[in-house]
């Protein structure tokens, strides 16, 4: 089915430049869902695992996400009923949501320049995820000002950030064609949707309303990686997650993911992801139940 990406409104919460909620366990379960919006959103995920999908970025999480997603950067959500976090956060704001002139001020271009950074889509983890993590859900308990000052404590923190990851790569554009969004993100939702099956590269691009040559083109430049690539990976993350929280076979995961061919499968995992599935599963098998 040609699905076409969704457009999310976003309103500030009430008294306040910038939206704020939070919510407990899968509430927020947006997982399935292609969507994009003007605001930047910062996310924390209390605890858990599940995908990370962002751009044409596809990585597996576990003990729980921090990621920042710049503005009409398309995403996934990131919580389901199968994620097991404690509850989730979600901060959504414009990127002059203080003032068109505000983050031209010297103390403040460094947010700014994160909000630039974030268009790839950024991932914080290590003693970051943790000590910000905290931050945003004491949040919750604060009156509006004090919410702003410490919004504006934890995007200086984040830019100051080691633990920092791009996810996508340099050159990636969509964010800034908001015309690519329904041909790219029409792509993207039939992968997510059909990479158990064989997906041919013709299928792929008449989606995309182009020739297979012009097709091929189109998405390496538009994602950094070829439509194969994407959904091998694809394909990968979702047997990184079965190994981690399932207890089907490693056959059994291999032609769940979408692999036709057992001794490809293993080598693609390894690449991938530097172990083999046993080895994986071994390093993970604390998540499982």
């Amino acid at each position: 089915m040609k699905t076409a990406p969704s457009f999310e409104s976003i309103a500030p919460s009430f008294g306040s430049s910038f939206y704020f909620s939070r919510y407990d366990e899968n509430q927020n379960s947006k997982a399935h869902v292609w969507h994009y919006h003007p605001e930047i959103e910062l996310v924390y995920v209390n605890g858990g695992s599940g995908k990370r999908q962002i751009g044409s970025h596809i990585s597996y999480y576990t003990d729980g996400d921090l990621i920042l997603i710049g503005s009409n950067l398309p995403h996934c959500g990131f919580t389901n009923e199968q994620t097991g976090n404690k509850d989730e956060t979600v901060i959504q704001m414009r990127p002059d949501f203080l003032g068109a002139e505000f983050f031209d001020t010297p103390e403040a271009k460094h947010i700014r320049n994160l909000f630039v950074r974030a268009k790839a889509g950024l991932a914080f983890e290590g003693e970051t995820k943790k000590r910000i993590g905290k931050k945003i859900q004491q949040m919750a308990d604060k009156p509006q000002f004090e919410r702003l000052l410490s919004m504006l404590e934890i995007l200086n923190d984040l830019d100051q950030s080691g633990d920092c990851r791009i996810l996508n790569a340099e050159g990636f554009t969509i964010q800034t064609r908001v015309e690519d969004h329904d041909r790219i993100n029409m792509v993207f939702n039939f992968v997510k949707d059909h990479f158990r099956e064989p997906i041919a590269l013709e299928t792929a691009a008449e989606l995309a309303h182009l020739a297979v040559p012009s097709f091929c083109r189109y998405f390496k430049k538009i994602t950094g990686k070829t439509f194969t690539k994407f959904v091998n990976e694809y394909r990968l993350v979702h047997a990184s997650k079965l190994l981690a929280e399932q207890s089907l076979s490693i056959t059994e995961i291999c032609y769940e993911s979408g692999f036709n061919n057992f001794s490809h499968f293993n080598k693609s995992f390894r690449a991938f992801t530097g172990k083999n599935p046993s080895e994986y599963r071994m390093a993970h098998k604390s998540l499982l139940g």
